[in-house]
């Protein structure tokens, strides 16, 4: 292991969290009516540098020098603060996800900046109530910038969060991210006490979750006298099992399977996924599960991969109960946002199934996964943001009926993106589920597999009844309608829709990509 703190390793988690520091200042120094122009060229200049870094890292991780590494010319690794993170070709696909389902977020929440009453998009419709001057009011009024600097917190921290390499460093992605997301959750405008409740239950939850994953950690570190994955893999084959052992493994688990959603910690979910605002709602659905199953993934292929055969049992549990109570618990919500959410602890368990399998297969299959599903859920939430009343969102089933009839373009994406979700050939979803469904059989997993195809064909009969609602239900006088976007938002709804066309018609290319990326480095 090289122990010294490489500054180009860990690039772009600083040019994220740097970024966050000027936002900051942006804030206190730059005029109102200039902030939002900046903090835009500052957060996306900032994602797209970050990018670029990770590009330089994996040409030097996973291409190398063959004249200094002894032949090897991929599966690199490159360690940095004394060991403390790892820069590996799984991390940083995970990084590099993270960077570009972030970027399409942006340019989400930068719409929902506009206008103090939360609907960013009702000065675009004519459709809506209000006169001329009151619509050219809301389009010109105050910005709500102060939310970019958390965005980037968030971001540094989810990046560094699946590259961590010691439980101490984990803790601290964790807070980094998490915080600001509590504080992002309550940011609405329209229905601010629901927003804030959801807030608030995030933050109680969310405390007691990194406080098991904290207690944990000091378990094992009792037991193995480090924090190092590598170190505590080796330390744990001669340990053997222990009860301190066999609780901190436990309660790390508890603190990791909270951030990804899974049953019985998927309490929050539904509740913040509805309270938030949809631009942030997306961004959270999409991010936090990408970089939570990506340091799962490390944690328990790494540090806990000698002891598959303690926490598997454990795992079987959770990926049956979340499988079948996401897909159950689904099929009788009536609020759109509600449903995406038990949807997203469905597609938990789904996940888990990579990490079940605890092979190279596994892992990299996961890796599909998250790509795939990562940008399903931002195109997702960027068309129900577009639907809306005069009192905002139209989030309730109801609403949508007749939608294909009033906005083919907008109904004709979110159908696919439903599609994807239950997993329809031809699209990434179905990608997703076919490799990861394989790989849990090679892992000798066959009787989960079975449970989440019943899942699945539960979970298809919701996303069919909304897209029956949408397509084949006439639309009421009253019903909501779909507002013009800007450019923002066609972006972002155009990228996910290529992403889940391309990755299920043209995989390949993606799964090259991810198979060279190797297996975690320890």
């Amino acid at each position: 292991m090289k122990n010294s703190f490489e500054y180009a390793a860990l690039a772009p988690i600083v040019v994220l969290l740097g970024a966050g520091v000027f936002s900051i200042l942006i804030e206190a120094f730059v005029p109102r009516t200039s902030r939002r122009i900046c903090q835009l060229f500052l957060v996306l200049g900032s994602l797209a540098l970050s990018f670029g870094y990770v590009l330089i890292n994996a040409t030097k991780t996973l291409v190398g020098d063959p004249a200094t590494n002894g032949g090897q010319t991929h599966g690199l690794r490159q360690f940095a603060v004394n060991g403390a993170t790892v820069i590996d070709g799984a991390g940083l696909f995970l990084q590099g996800t993270l960077i570009l389902i972030a970027f399409v977020a942006a340019l989400l929440l930068a719409e929902n900046q506009v206008d103090p009453q939360g609907d960013a998009f009702a000065a675009r419709s004519s459709t809506l109530p209000g006169s001329e001057d009151e619509r050219q009011f809301t389009a010109q009024g105050w910005t709500q910038t102060e939310i970019w600097p958390l965005f980037l917190f968030c971001v540094g921290g989810m990046v560094l969060f699946p590259v961590a390499n010691d439980f101490l460093t984990m803790f601290v992605a964790l807070e980094v991210f998490s915080l600001p997301l509590y504080l992002m959750a309550g940011m609405a405008r329209r229905r601010r006490l629901l927003s804030q409740e959801a807030s608030l239950k995030y933050f109680v939850l969310g405390a007691f979750s990194s406080a098991f994953f904290l207690f944990g950690s000091a378990l094992i570190y009792a037991v193995t006298a480090t924090m190092n994955f590598g170190q505590v893999s080796i330390a744990l084959e001669n340990a053997g099992q222990d009860t301190l052992v066999i609780t901190g493994i436990g309660m790390i688990a508890v603190g990791l399977l909270f951030k990804v959603g899974a049953v019985p910690f998927h309490q929050w979910t539904p509740d913040v996924y509805q309270g938030s605002p949809t631009a942030l709602t997306a961004f959270m659905g999409a991010a936090t599960k990408v970089a939570a199953f990506g340091a799962l993934l490390r944690v328990f292929y790494v540090a806990f991969g000698g002891m598959r055969w303690d926490w598997r049992p454990m795992f079987w549990v959770v990926a049956i109960l979340t499988m079948l109570i996401g897909s159950i618990l689904a099929v009788t919500q009536t609020d759109i946002k509600r449903m995406l959410a038990f949807s997203s602890i469905a597609h938990a368990g789904f996940l888990l199934l990579g990490v079940i399998a605890t092979s190279a297969s596994g892992l990299s299959s996961s890796l599909l996964y998250l790509f795939a599903y990562g940008f399903t859920t931002i195109g997702s939430f960027a068309v129900v943001s577009l639907v809306r009343d005069a009192a905002g969102e139209a989030t309730h089933l109801s609403q949508w009926a007749g939608l294909g009839k009033k906005s083919p373009v907008v109904a004709t994406s979110f159908a696919l993106f439903l599609l994807a979700l239950a997993g329809i050939p031809l699209t990434s979803g179905f990608t997703g589920k076919f490799a990861i469904f394989t790989a849990a059989i090679d892992g000798g997993a066959t009787p989960l597999v079975i449970v989440a195809v019943i899942a699945s064909a539960i979970a298809a009969f919701f996303y069919a009844r909304v897209i029956v609602l949408m397509f084949f239900t006439e639309p009421p006088v009253d019903g909501p309608n779909v507002v013009i976007p800007s450019w923002f938002t066609k972006i972002a709804i155009g990228v996910s829709v290529a992403v889940t066309l391309l990755i299920g018609v043209f995989p390949q290319p993606l799964i090259d990509l991810i198979v060279s990326s190797g297996i975690f480095a320890s």
